[in-house]
């Protein structure tokens, strides 16, 4: 079930009715049916699946909590570890690796299939990591156990989040469960906000500009040096509304039960550094490899060649949880490498800067330091959505060399005249002003930041922009619901 289709919009009503109804007791008990049924909608047998993880990483949990033997509760930990991360990598990496062997292996006349017939689990990357972190977070101290079984099971499943996050805390989301909700208003109107725009990020603008992009990711062979900068920089674009989208979406529907889910998102390509980018986008799990990877192997207390070598391993790591694919690897190997070369040159650009008497507080230099961002950003996409190392290198050969088509010519290779030119400049200008001033708004304070008359012109405005994107969405949405590009991580 996705919740840009039919079946998510009768479910979800139903649920959030039921949640209201029933007495604060019996709610974890719905809301966990719920989530599994959310859940067995693709593949009913993957129920076992993430049962099984869950109830290994529980029982290890209540070991680790009652025994005093420090080599039982590494030993425990191990386990819920070996287990997790063991049912990750068979199912996700498994044919990756025996595909990378039969390679090598047909390099020196070896011939052999040892790939197998599985079915990537929906969202399994996303629930191992939330399981991992409750997991250690026992082992450390930081947490207490979870008694029961039913709200342990659920903080893994809890639907809105489960199959592509925000990457969810214990100590955040385990507590909010227990509490007794009643209907608020308040969270009511800025939930169901935060879900409409969720479903304008991915109906109007993902969903639209992946048919542009698509055309030239599809067909590598047959693309221009300017198709390729356009469909990349279209692509940034389709996979932050795509990702952000489904997280709008998913903090909206918890937001509507009483239940605030972390951020995950906060305008990443505004960013100035590559380093601030990942504190901007997939915030839950940018915090989750620092907190579990980085700060473990040493962190900023290291030598500058052991930190440097650490944050390189994390962007490996982090780009092989994307997907068991080397261009994957290669994506985060340099988005690693622009953060190493960034710290390595820190010095001296800042000295560059005074003999040159830039003001680096400055709006020009600021806007300068996006846009130089921006671009690395957006060439690393290009790794990031390659279909193939095969088609990555033919993109990478065209896009250097392949500059003599006409402009005409390569916007309609991409099948897109002047109305969808069009379109897809509104479209985006319109989620840029949602993004800005709705989703991410600050609230009025209690002594008054907006004045009486401003506030009662500013609820209008947004009234009519809430309608605009209502009947945005209908005229847009005619080519039927299509999967958000992280259910396959």
């Amino acid at each position: 079930m996705t919740f840009n289709s039919l079946d998510f919009l009768i479910f979800y009503p139903i649920v959030l009715l039921l949640h209201y109804l029933l007495p604060h007791k019996y709610r974890w008990m719905m809301l966990l049916a719920a989530s599994l049924l959310f859940y067995m909608w693709w593949s009913a047998p993957l129920f076992f699946l993430i049962l099984f993880t869950t109830v290994v990483s529980w029982i290890c949990s209540l070991v680790i909590e009652k025994t005093d033997d420090p080599k039982k509760k590494k030993l425990c930990l191990t386990l819920t570890l070996i287990t997790s991360l063991g049912v990750l990598f068979f199912f996700k990496y498994y044919n990756f690796l025996a595909g990378t062997a039969m390679s090598i292996g047909a390099l020196f006349g070896a011939e052999f299939d040892a790939t197998l017939q599985l079915i990537l689990p929906v969202g399994i990357s996303f629930y191992t990591f939330q399981t991992l972190s409750y997991a250690i977070d026992v082992y450390r101290g930081d947490i207490k156990t979870e008694h029961h079984f039913g709200y342990y099971f659920l903080f893994v499943t809890f639907f809105p989040q489960l199959v592509a996050g925000p990457i969810e805390r214990p100590d955040n989301l385990l507590p909010q469960l227990y509490k007794e909700r009643k209907w608020n208003w308040d969270d009511a109107v800025a939930g169901g906000k935060r879900m409409l725009a969720g479903f304008f990020k991915k109906i109007v603008v993902a969903d639209l500009l992946a048919t542009y992009v698509n055309a030239v990711y599809n067909s590598p062979e047959t693309s221009t040096g300017l198709g390729i900068v356009v469909a990349s920089a279209m692509f940034a674009v389709q996979i932050y509304c795509d990702f952000s989208g489904y997280t709008d979406i998913a903090i909206g529907c918890a937001r509507m039960m009483g239940i605030h889910l972390m951020q995950n998102f906060n305008r990443p390509y505004s960013a100035k550094t590559i380093k601030e980018f990942w504190s901007r986008w997939h915030i839950s799990l940018s915090t989750w490899f620092r907190d579990y990877l980085y700060i473990p192997l040493g962190g900023n207390r290291c030598a500058p060649a052991r930190r440097w070598l650490n944050v390189m391993i994390v962007f490996l790591v982090s780009g092989l949880w994307h997907g068991a694919a080397w261009t994957f690897v290669i994506w985060g190997f340099l988005h690693g490498a622009y953060q190493v070369i960034g710290g390595l040159t820190l010095k001296k650009r800042q000295e560059l800067c005074e003999k040159m008497h830039i003001n680096r507080e400055s709006v020009g230099f600021r806007i300068y330091q996006q846009a130089i961002t921006c671009v690395l950003v957006t060439f690393a996409w290009i790794f990031f959505r390659a279909n193939s190392t095969g088609d990555l290198i033919t993109l990478l050969s065209h896009l250097f060399t392949s500059w003599s088509t006409p402009v005409g010519t390569v916007f309609a290779d991409m099948g897109m005249n002047w109305t969808g030119a069009l379109t897809s400049i509104l479209s985006v200008a319109c989620m840029v002003f949602l993004d800005r001033l709705v989703v991410h708004e600050e609230q009025p304070q209690a002594n008054g930041t907006y004045a009486s008359d401003r506030a009662v012109y500013r609820g209008r405005a947004l009234v009519m922009l809430w309608i605009v994107l209502v009947a945005w969405m209908v005229l847009l949405a005619g080519n039927g619901a299509s999967s958000f590009i992280y259910f396959q991580f």
